[in-house]
């Protein structure tokens, strides 16, 4: 369910490629769609809003489809189903919005990784708590998301670990060492998401680490060179190819969504019940499913 500025310093090695120096998507590994398997077409997207946001940084829909984008001044700007402006979140210090997670709904997840903070945001957009990342952990954090039981998971770049924190305490739950998993290749880390009961870690080199809720490795899914992933269903979804290809997590398949515009203007792409949202360097579309 897929896959940030106005900041003092430039952002740290943590960070995901900046708003405005995005490149175009990295084609993945070719689709395997196979032979006999319906491809969507392109004439299913209706275009019902335009919004104009240049430079939009990384988002996330929850699961009532509100939608929830970093602009490039790092406010946190949240969007209806069909586009309107609700509600958003101006940051009383500036840093680089690395990450988006609003699955939890209740809760909303705002990761900085230049200032290494994490800060939850209720329904509205408004600051519940804040966390420092440096007192939870001797590193850097890469990649964050919160549990469904509002647990922290946070893997630790400077060891190559996956943590995961209960703030209520606050102390470390879960640790699980990645240096065999990964070997002598270099990883580079872009997201970490927990869906229905595993944990995806994108690899943008080796490909997607799959985890168990307890962070106990299951598999890799041999999807590279992405920078983010989304979920829908029981399907993962991503960009590659010039489509939105959408791999089933328990059947295999894999089938592909033709954009409604070139490939080469859509930075990243939303996938809600009703709604997909196409990110450009102008905005966002909003087009009905």
């Amino acid at each position: 369910m897929t896959t940030a500025i106005a900041q003092t310093n430039v952002p740290t090695p943590a960070s995901v490629v900046p708003p405005g120096q995005q490149p175009a998507p990295a084609q993945a590994a070719p689709a395997v769609t196979k032979p006999n398997e319906p491809t969507t077409t392109a004439s299913t997207w209706t275009l019902v809003r335009t919004i104009v946001l240049p430079r939009p940084g990384v988002a996330s829909l929850d699961r009532r489809g509100t939608l929830y984008v970093a602009d490039a001044q790092n406010n946190v700007r949240q969007y209806g189903a069909d586009g309107q402006l609700l509600n958003t979140y101006s940051p009383p210090l500036p840093g680089h919005v690395a990450q988006i997670e609003a699955w939890n709904t209740t809760k909303i997840l705002v990761f900085y990784d230049d200032r290494q903070e994490l800060l939850l945001l209720d329904r509205f957009a408004a600051p519940i708590s804040q966390f420092n990342l440096l007192d939870l952990l001797d590193g850097t954090a890469r990649a964050t998301t919160l549990a469904p039981d509002d647990r922290l998971w946070l893997l630790n770049e400077s060891d190559l670990t996956l943590r995961q924190f209960d703030p209520a305490q606050p102390r470390n739950t879960r640790n699980t060492p990645l240096d065999l998993l990964i070997g002598r290749s270099k990883p580079d880390f872009r997201f970490l998401r927990e869906y229905q009961n595993n944990l995806y870690l994108v690899d943008r080199v080796n490909g997607i680490y799959v985890f168990d809720n307890l962070g106990n490795y299951r598999k890799k899914l041999p999807f590279a060179n992405l920078n983010t992933v989304g979920f829908r269903g029981d399907e993962l979804y991503f960009l590659a190819d010039g489509a939105v290809q959408l791999f089933h997590l328990y059947n295999l398949t894999q089938r592909a969504l033709p954009l409604p515009i070139p490939a080469a203007e859509v930075r990243q792409v939303l996938l809600g019940e009703g709604y997909a949202y196409l990110f450009t360097a102008a905005g966002v579309q909003v087009y009905k499913l």
